[in-house]
């Protein structure tokens, strides 16, 4: 797609590439403009107009909870990127997400991604990203100045930033503590309750780096002893999703899976034609506030992504239609790892929420730094 806009003809990058408008007018982005390059990345001497050289390497983006993308990391062709995460970003990062100009109604009420996120990562609305880290050695934790120093005093232990995210993770990362506390989120903006039991802080703190090991397919928080090996978390052999060779999900153009459903009484997730066995209805119901994570995600990979064009907005930019014309062996290999984390996901929601009630029903801590 970026290829194709570099090799347009003059003419035809000012169709191709929408430029963003304000007031009517286009913006900060449009095929003459000369922008600065993201940080770590070297500026662009040359507006999108005159370009003619190979686009950078694409990176690992996240585009939505548990759906990994890739994205072409050039400030030219990216909308209103936000420099501090591109600057922070860096091996150790890892990003919340989560609602901000609307509360959570169901499932996980934060996700996470190792991955520079899209600004509405959490489920495509109203969202906002928050770094651990403030700079991309980890050296800053991304909190307030005196709240490690304040749990550390509490616990009598030494408390880290990583130990805090896990403990939000434990805590909220899950449909029991959406439920209970529907009527407090009647007013957008999380709250979460602390413990002052340093045994529950550290119970709810081993609880969400598994999830967050999870979230991240691995690639956070792994420790074999802890039975968080690196790479893409997997279930037991007799519980895990598996693609029988009947089941298998053609290649070929005539045959790109365009839906995607669920068989309950086979525990079957049908895609196209072929299917998906072992898959647990909790799985194909599994949503981040009221977006089925599974059908969002089809939805980008399906053979038709077009979106309805809602009241006067122009049509989308022909470059849409660029994409692949046939169901991709990375597509297959994403999903069954996304269906890994999923089961996994649901099998701790138990614990998380036992976890919560002896959280809330003990004493809490009232931070004020």
């Amino acid at each position: 797609m970026g290829q194709s806009l570099v090799r347009a003809k003059p003419d035809l990058k000012e169709e191709l590439f929408h430029p963003h408008l304000r007031g009517g007018k286009p913006g900060d982005k449009h095929v003459n403009k000369v922008v600065k390059g993201l940080p770590g990345y070297s500026d662009n001497p040359k507006p999108v107009a005159e370009e003619k050289s190979d686009c950078l390497p694409p990176v690992r983006y996240g585009y939505r909870s548990f759906d990994r993308q890739w994205i072409l990391p050039d400030s030219r062709v990216i909308n209103q990127p936000n420099p501090e995460l591109w600057r922070s970003h860096g091996e150790q990062q890892l990003y919340l997400t989560a609602p901000s100009d609307r509360s959570p109604t169901a499932g996980p009420a934060l996700s996470f991604t190792t991955a520079i996120p899209d600004l509405h990562h959490y489920n495509g609305r109203g969202g906002r990203v928050f770094p651990l880290y403030r700079d991309a050695a980890a050296t800053q934790p991304n909190l307030p100045p005196k709240l490690l120093e304040f749990l550390t005093t509490e616990y009598k232990k030494p408390v880290t930033a990583e130990d805090f995210l896990a403990y939000l993770a434990g805590v909220a990362a899950h449909p029991a503590y959406t439920a209970r506390f529907q009527m407090d989120l009647a007013q957008p903006g999380l709250r979460m309750p602390m413990t002052a039991q340093p045994k529950l802080f550290a119970q709810a703190a081993e609880l969400g780096r598994r999830v967050i090991w999870l979230h991240t397919f691995g690639e956070r928080f792994a420790d074999r002893k802890a039975d968080r090996p690196p790479g893409p978390p997997r279930l037991p052999k007799e519980r895990a999703p598996r693609i029988p060779k009947a089941g298998a999900i053609p290649d070929d153009p005539a045959s790109m899976p365009d839906e995607i459903d669920y068989d309950a009484s086979q525990r079957r997730l049908l895609v196209g034609t072929g299917f998906v066995d072992n898959v647990p209805p909790e799985v194909w119901q599994y949503e981040v506030s009221g977006k089925r994570v599974l059908t969002q995600w089809f939805s980008y990979r399906k053979k038709n992504r077009a979106r309805p064009i809602i009241g006067d907005r122009r049509p989308p930019s022909k470059l849409g239609d660029i994409q692949p014309d046939h169901w991709l062996a990375e597509y297959t290999t994403e999903l069954l790892n996304v269906l890994h984390v999923l089961a996994l996901l649901v099998e701790m929601e138990p614990a998380q929420a036992k976890l919560l009630e002896a959280i809330c029903g003990g004493p809490t801590l009232d931070f004020r730094g």
